[in-house]
């Protein structure tokens, strides 16, 4: 009987760490669309308070404009969450980012330094040219894209 109950606890706590890990795998799979001008802007998100916050307001409409030659910027129609962030992040070219004192989407073209209340969101896996060359400001359809 002891032997019984031992394996029926093996079998229940192995089970559960399955079930545990499976939402994360998913969560680390979740991808967006920015759509535009007959062009399609594909991001894998990061699995974080602010991607998932964002994720969740999907779909909506945002007007994209250039900033400072560097970077693509829309202001969101409510903040996302900052729970868990660093103080910071430093992005590179394809980083999609949430500027938190502003409460904008960054999307950066070209690189750039460290910057206090950036938050990462994720990273363009394609798209990344016809994004930089818009040179007005455009609509864009943001997404999650469908399993």
């Amino acid at each position: 009987m002891s032997r019984l109950l031992a394996l029926a606890a093996v079998v229940a706590a192995d089970v559960t760490l399955v079930d545990a890990a499976e939402p994360q795998a998913k969560a680390q799979d979740v991808r967006i669309k920015l759509t535009f001008n007959g062009k399609k802007v594909v991001v894998k998100m990061r699995d974080n308070a602010s991607s998932r916050d964002l994720v969740a307001q999907l779909p909506m409409s945002l007007k994209l404009s250039d900033y400072a030659g560097i970077e693509k910027i829309a202001y969101l129609p409510k903040k996302l969450s900052t729970k868990g962030a660093a103080a910071g992040f430093d992005p590179a070219v394809g980083d999609v980012t949430y500027y938190a004192p502003w409460g904008n989407l960054a999307i950066f073209y070209k690189d750039y330094g460290f910057a206090k209340g950036l938050v990462p969101l994720g990273r363009i896996e394609s798209g990344l040219e016809a994004l930089a060359a818009l040179r007005a400001d455009v609509t864009v359809r943001v997404e999650r894209v469908s399993d």
